[in-house]
C-alpha cells in the first residue's frame, strides 16, 4: 500500500511543489515512494499548475535507492530477467518526469546520491545549493553504471567516467553548475526562494507553448540517444549485479551489515578479484 506521506504535494499558485518525504532515511527511494510519485505526476497532468518543483525534506534531496538490509535491491539475488524488469521500472518512473507536459525543476540540497542523482537528471533543469553533496554511484561497486552513461549528456564522457570508475566520488552543487549538470547553484538558504522565482518566471509562458518547447528539446536529446542510454544503463547494471564480485559484496552485507562491509571494502579486505 502506498503511503500518502512518502511524497507530498503542495500547490502554490502556478507551482506544484512535490516533496520527497522520508527525512529520517535521507529520502532514500523506496518502491512505495516511486508509486506515490507516479500518482502525483499523473494528477498534475490535469491540474492548473504550470511548473513542477521536485525537492527533498530534511537534510537531503535523496540519498539514493534504499540500501537497508531488507532491500531486495541489495540482498535478494533473484534472476537476471526479474532484475532487469525492476531496473527498467525505475527508468519508467523517472521518464514520467522527462515526459511530463509541464516543466520540472529539481531543487537539490544536502545529499543527492546515486538514485537521487538519477531522478534529478530526468528533470528539465536542476538548481543546486552550493554545498550540496552529489554522487552518481554508491560507495561500493554494487552496480554497473546505471546513472553515469546519462550524465555524459550534460557533463561529458570524461567526467562521467570519473564518477563511474571511482566508487562514491562526490562533487559539490557549485561544481555541478560549473560542469553543466545543474543550471545554477545558490547558497542553500536562498535555494527555495530562488527556485520559486525561477518557476514563477517560467509560469508566465502559456502552458501550451511550454509543452511544445519541452517536446522540441527533449526530442533533440532523444535523437542523440538519451532514452536508449537510460535503458542501456539499466541493463548494464543487471549484468554487473550478477557477477561474482557483487555476489560477494551482497553476501557480506547480509552477514555483516552495510557499514561494516563498506569499511572492509575501503580496507581492501573483501577479496574482490577481476
Amino acid at each position: 500500500m502506498t503511503s500518502p506521506d512518502s511524497v507530498l504535494l503542495e500547490r502554490e499558485g502556478p507551482i506544484a511543489w512535490i516533496t520527497l518525504n522520508r527525512p529520517e532515511k535521507l529520502n532514500a527511494i523506496s518502491q512505495e515512494m516511486l508509486d506515490r510519485l507516479e500518482n502525483i505526476l499523473e494528477a498534475e497532468r490535469r491540474s492548473d499548475s504550470r511548473v513542477i518543483v521536485l525537492r527533498g525534506a530534511g537534510r537531503a534531496f535523496s540519498a539514493g535507492h534504499d540500501l537497508s538490509n531488507d532491500s531486495v535491491e541489495v540482498t535478494e539475488p533473484g534472476d537476471s530477467v526479474a532484475d532487469r524488469d525492476r531496473q527498467a521500472s525505475y527508468i519508467d518512473t523517472f521518464l514520467r518526469l522527462w515526459e511530463h507536459p509541464k516543466p520540472v525543476i529539481a531543487a537539490v540540497h544536502g545529499y543527492c546520491i546515486a538514485g537521487g542523482t538519477q531522478m534529478a537528471t530526468f528533470c528539465d533543469m536542476i538548481v543546486t545549493a552550493d554545498d550540496a553533496v552529489i554522487s552518481a554511484s554508491p560507495p561500493m561497486p554494487i552496480g554497473g553504471g546505471f546513472i553515469t552513461p546519462l550524465l555524459a549528456f550534460s557533463i561529458g564522457a570524461n567526467r562521467a567516467k570519473l564518477l563511474s570508475f571511482v566508487p562514491g566520488r562526490r562533487f559539490s552543487g557549485r561544481t555541478a553548475a560549473e560542469w553543466g549538470w545543474a543550471v545554477e547553484s545558490v547558497p542553500e538558504a536562498d535555494l527555495i526562494t530562488h527556485v520559486r522565482e525561477l518557476a514563477l518566471s517560467i509560469a508566465t509562458v502559456p502552458l501550451s507553448i511550454l509543452r511544445m518547447k519541452k517536446i522540441a528539446i527533449n526530442r533533440t536529446m532523444e535523437l542523440q540517444g538519451f532514452r536508449m542510454t537510460a535503458f542501456m544503463g539499466a541493463e548494464t547494471d543487471v549484468v554487473v549485479h550478477h557477477t561474482d564480485a557483487v555476489d560477494l559484496i551482497k553476501t557480506a552485507i547480509e552477514t555483516d551489515g552495510f557499514k561494516e562491509t563498506l569499511r572492509r571494502f575501503k580496507a581492501s579486505e573483501l577479496g574482490l578479484d577481476g
